[in-house]
């Protein structure tokens, strides 16, 4: 039996999109080897990966054609856009409250707001002044540093 044109048509761009986001995924992998900080790979492993799941995704439901294929192929979707970027702003979140980012910030937002919470973690940690062996504090009471860093 022979396919119709349209047929033809969708598996031709079905492939291709398949190609093209298996491509992406490959140049995120790249750079989540690559890369040198936690911030950029956490980028490299959100940003490329979405879009690359999702071409392949797509791809696959122009090759399959079937409503409950389509439909799963959206779940799948969605779910990945749902957690993928989350999981990686935690990873990072993470990584700079344990001190694990090493470079400098344009724009240090997060550290405003672990200022103002005295109980939570900072990228930079105090000794704490409860514990016997902690080194005796070189600042005001409160432990905080005066530049407030």
């Amino acid at each position: 039996m022979n396919p119709t044109p349209w047929a033809q048509a969708a598996d031709t761009v079905g492939a291709f999109l398949v190609f093209l986001g298996a491509a992406i995924c490959l140049l995120g992998s790249i750079g989540m080897v690559k890369l040198p900080e936690v911030l950029s790979r956490s980028h490299a492993a959100t940003k490329p990966q979405a879009l690359g799941s999702l071409l392949v995704l797509v791809g696959v439901a122009l090759r399959l054609r079937t409503g409950i294929d389509a439909g799963t192929l959206a779940l799948i979707i969605f779910f990945q856009l749902l957690t993928g970027p989350v999981a990686s702003h935690l990873v990072a979140r993470s990584a700079y409250r344990t001190g694990g980012v090493h470079v400098d910030l344009l724009f240090d937002d997060l550290d405003e707001q672990l200022s103002e919470e005295p109980d939570m973690p900072r990228s930079h940690p105090r000794p704490d002044p409860d514990r016997e062996d902690a080194a005796p504090k070189d600042g005001p009471e409160d432990g905080h540093s005066p530049g407030g860093g």
